[in-house]
């Protein structure tokens, strides 16, 4: 097993990889860890709670180097579900819109990641954290109101198709922070003119971080307080 910082390490100031669970919340991923440890703790770039993988934290006075670490490229492995779009652009909501996708070939699906890459404009989707006239877009959205956002330039090195099984794409990402991996879907499904949506997203690197380093919150616990797991292992028996 590789070696972990001690909690008396990270009081003072340290790195942890958190590999976010499936629906957790990064702000619930990183209170588990805070409860343990009983530190200062941020993270460096937040994951959609559809999303799991790589979480940078900063714990101490290695906190400060949280916006070094959010400007760090990040590396992106999914699935984009043809033939049908939702409204956040994911499975927060259902799926309306559906379309045929038989017709594509191969080659017409992976022609089409060529506009999505190097410097492009991307509108955020209105479902996401971005403020707009002091507020959420989320909850302007959730309120009905009409929501218009501004494109932004993004880069996106690498776009991917790792495998074909229609109607579901699945892909590979390396793109600038700032990305919305969901609007890539939205936009790659809109281009194919069938409609697209994020049926699964994993963080898998940012920066020289690996996700293959990182570890959920309970195993965090496990290793830094066996005892306790063993108690709760022996009252199950």
């Amino acid at each position: 097993m590789k070696k972990l910082p001690a909690i008396e390490e990270l009081k003072e100031g340290g790195v942890l990889l958190i590999d976010k669970p499936y629906k957790w919340t990064s702000f619930y991923a990183i209170s588990k860890v805070r409860k343990m440890i009983r530190a200062k703790i941020g993270h460096a770039g937040t994951l959609d709670p559809l999303a799991t993988g790589l979480l940078i934290c900063c714990t101490g006075k290695f906190t400060k180097k949280i916006s070094e670490y959010q400007r760090l490229p990040k590396e992106y492995t999914g699935i984009i579900h043809l033939g049908a779009t939702t409204p956040t652009y994911d499975l927060e909501s259902e799926p309306q819109d559906f379309k045929s996708y038989e017709h594509l070939t191969e080659d017409e699906i992976q022609l089409a990641t060529k506009q999505f890459t190097g410097e492009i404009q991307q509108i955020p989707p209105i479902h996401s954290a971005i403020k707009k006239d002091g507020k959420r877009a989320y909850e302007l959205a959730r309120m009905g109101a009409e929501i218009v956002l501004n494109a932004r330039t993004v880069t996106i090195s690498e776009f991917e198709i790792t495998k074909i099984e229609l109607p579901e794409i699945h892909f590979r990402v390396l793109c600038s922070t700032g990305t919305y991996i969901r609007s890539l879907a939205n936009d790659f499904g809109e281009a194919l003119g069938c409609g697209g949506y994020l049926q699964e997203l994993r963080r898998t690197q940012i920066g020289d971080f690996k996700v293959e380093d990182a570890f959920e919150p309970q195993q965090w616990k496990a290793y830094w307080f066996p005892s306790e797991q063993k108690e709760s292992s022996d009252m199950t028996e």
